[in-house]
């Protein structure tokens, strides 16, 4: 699926689901990868997984999506980015802020 829609105002929608692998756990990834979330204006929510990487779950205006998956490509300062995984889903507008999750 693209996950390509309208939203309001004529702006597209996007949602996305990442998997980030490398050093990305016990550095501040998820506080970072929220507070960039938030000043984007993206909706929903990041988590550790328990093999070492960290998932993320994120819908909004499809320029803003685009610019999180982007900074998850390098994350916050002490991260090691080795990879990020991208599934673009149908935007459901379903989800609340953007949380970290547990």
């Amino acid at each position: 699926m693209t996950g390509r829609g309208e939203g309001r105002g004529g702006t597209e929608r996007a949602r996305a689901r990442l998997v980030v692998t490398g050093r990305v756990q016990g550095v501040a990834f998820r506080a970072a990868t929220q507070e960039e979330a938030l000043r984007l204006g993206v909706r929903g929510w990041v988590r550790n997984r328990r093999d070492g990487a960290v998932e993320a779950l994120a819908e909004g205006d499809r320029r803003q999506v685009e610019a999180l998956v982007a900074w998850c490509r390098h994350g916050p300062p002490l991260a090691r980015v080795d990879g990020v995984a991208v599934a673009w889903e149908q935007a459901a507008g379903d989800l609340g802020s953007f949380d970290i999750v547990f």
